[in-house]
């Protein structure tokens, strides 16, 4: 009788070690499908930013600071970059886009300029993109790190090396409030 309810108690701990073990499998496999489907929007914006910076250059002479911030963070290779390492150039590489967008208020030739005009176009698009492609990354890597990080799943992630993955923050930039100035 005892041996029939330790064989009983064995196999329904398999049971659960197996279905939490798969869970991790597959909400990990979502996180980089997730990160995947970013990082395509991320790649694109990396490729259109050469042709936003030639174009202002050509009206922006002395704003040189902005203009190689961005060439600067643009010629890291990309497809070298860890997981980690894309997020936080993307970061910084969103905060100098928003820099030159500005300049670009200052200069109305270069803002009816139709080279311009195209690129920031496509430029809206793709970061439009990215916003609701980090809001998938961040829900699948919340109920990833959940898994990871909650009783009784964290033994398992831990015994299989599962770790807690980083969310797509706002920067300090991305976090004020928009003045409005009439």
């Amino acid at each position: 009788m005892w041996l029939y309810i330790m064989i009983a108690i064995a196999i329904i701990i398999l049971i659960a070690l197996l279905v939490t073990y798969n869970s991790l499998v597959k909400l990990n496999n979502k996180v980089k499908e997730a990160f995947s489907t970013m990082d395509v929007y991320l790649k694109k914006r990396w490729d259109l930013i050469p042709n936003i910076v030639e174009v202002v250059k050509g009206y922006v002479q002395y704003e040189k600071n902005t203009i190689t911030e961005v060439i600067n963070l643009r010629n890291s290779t990309y497809d070298k970059m860890s997981d980690n390492e894309k997020i936080k150039t993307n970061e910084q590489l969103s905060m100098e886009i928003h820099k030159i967008m500005a300049l670009a208020e200052s200069y109305p030739d270069l803002k009816a300029g139709q080279n311009f005009k195209d690129l920031s176009d496509q430029l809206t698009e793709i970061e439009d993109e990215i916003a609701n492609s980090r809001k998938y990354y961040n829900g699948t890597v919340r109920i990833y790190n959940n898994k990871v990080e909650m009783f009784p799943s964290n033994i398992i992630a831990k015994l299989f090396g599962y770790q807690s993955k980083h969310m797509f923050e706002a920067n300090k930039e991305e976090r004020k409030n928009v003045k409005v100035e009439l």
